[in-house]
């Protein structure tokens, strides 16, 4: 049963009734994300429109309304509305002229359903009146959603040469939405697998991320290596390594911890810093991200000796992500507060030790010790100083 798309805080935001009074409401459809989101009773954050109407004529009306645009995709015919309720991309109808399976040439459309024909699934070719909210459904979209299914507007490869990212982007909706498995669909992405070698890395990474990024992506991610197409992406993922992922999902779950890509990327990748390395290069992911996902690849099993140890040496987020990932309980960091070592060198200095490797080698000693004991007040360091200054060597 769907919601009703009335009823979807969206519809009446600030900013959406001016707009479409400055474009008028037969030329404009709401479309995409937000009606399938809100058909489903999901929340909605981006708010899409088409449009009959051409890029200047739309900045013009909108000039006249006063309302601010930019022009960030005007090339393919993309205007952003700046309203109060939140950004507003609109974008004139468009028709393929030519596709490479990376980029698309397009041409401005004059027909609602000429626009949905070039989309890739059913589910995201839904358009809704801005005023009425009677919304228009050219390719089963409604059923298909109803089903649970993620399907490819007409034949699924044709969809897939003109853009290969529809390979990942289809897994992603699949994890995300579907239920009922469309057996044309899996068999020309795994067909086409191959092909997603001649995307850009950039665009592979942000897929993948996207997916790791969804609740539970484990039953996909297996489907997508038994069909051959994680392989093709991720070569490093074993068997092995894809129950690993969806063992840390369910840890995840059980120990209320939000999906973190990464972390999920380093279960499907073995636990080895050369590997998270190469991948992290072969991807091209940013510096954070590289950091993060080798850093949790140096795991190592007495990493879980000492949770709270390992949090104050890596952070808390490296420390959850290795001890989710070895299988021990990571909730007790969740809402630990990495405390400051309560010591500073002059205080050593001050007790007549020379400055020098002598004070860096004590201050160690001390910080060693106040860890091994559970981080206690600055009282008990300074009797930790005393002793190691006496002579005591490394205190009880």
């Amino acid at each position: 049963m769907f919601a009703d798309l009335a009823d979807a805080a969206w519809t009446r935001r600030e900013g959406l009734k001016a707009l479409t009074d400055a474009l008028g409401a037969e030329n404009i459809r709401w479309v995409g994300g937000a009606i399938r989101d809100s058909l489903l009773g999901a929340d909605v954050s981006d708010v899409d429109c088409a449009t009959v109407l051409l890029p200047d004529d739309v900045m013009e009306r909108c000039r006249h309304a006063g309302i601010r645009t930019v022009p960030t995709g005007i090339e393919h015919g993309t205007v952003t509305a700046i309203l109060k309720g939140g950004p507003v991309e609109i974008t004139t109808l468009r028709r393929d002229v030519a596709t490479d399976g990376r980029r698309a040439t397009v041409a401005f459309a004059e027909k609602w359903e000429e626009d949905a024909a070039r989309r890739d699934f059913t589910i995201n070719a839904l358009y809704a009146h801005p005023e009425t909210l009677e919304i228009s459904d050219y390719f089963g979209g409604m059923d298909d959603l109803a089903a649970r299914r993620v399907r490819f507007i007409g034949d699924a490869r044709e969809r897939i040469r003109e853009d290969h990212l529809r390979i990942l982007r289809y897994f992603r909706f699949q994890a995300r939405f579907g239920a009922e498995l469309d057996r044309e669909a899996e068999e020309a992405c795994a067909e086409l697998a191959p092909t997603l070698k001649g995307l850009s890395r950039e665009r592979i990474a942000a897929e993948l991320a996207a997916l790791l990024s969804l609740p539970d992506p484990y039953a996909t991610v297996a489907r997508m290596r038994q069909l051959g197409v994680l392989q093709v992406v991720l070569p490093e993922a074993s068997p092995q390594q894809v129950e690993l992922l969806g063992q840390v999902v369910a840890a995840e779950r059980q120990q209320g911890f939000a999906p973190e890509p990464m972390r999920r990327m380093a279960a499907l990748l073995p636990p080895m810093v050369e590997v998270a390395e190469t991948v992290s290069a072969r991807l091209r992911l940013s510096r954070a991200q590289r950091g993060h996902l080798v850093a949790i690849a140096a795991r190592e099993p007495g990493d879980c000796d000492n949770p709270q140890a390992l949090a104050y040496s890596e952070g808390s987020a490296v420390a959850i992500d290795r001890l989710l990932l070895q299988g021990a309980d990571a909730s007790p960091l969740r809402h630990w507060d990495i405390p400051q070592f309560p010591l500073k060198g002059g205080e050593i200095v001050a007790r007549g030790v020379l400055a020098g490797p002598q004070v860096a080698r004590t201050l160690r000693k001390v910080e060693q010790c106040w860890i091994d004991e559970g981080f206690p007040s600055r009282t008990r360091v300074l009797e930790l100083l005393d002793r190691e200054l006496s002579g005591q060597g490394d205190p009880a």
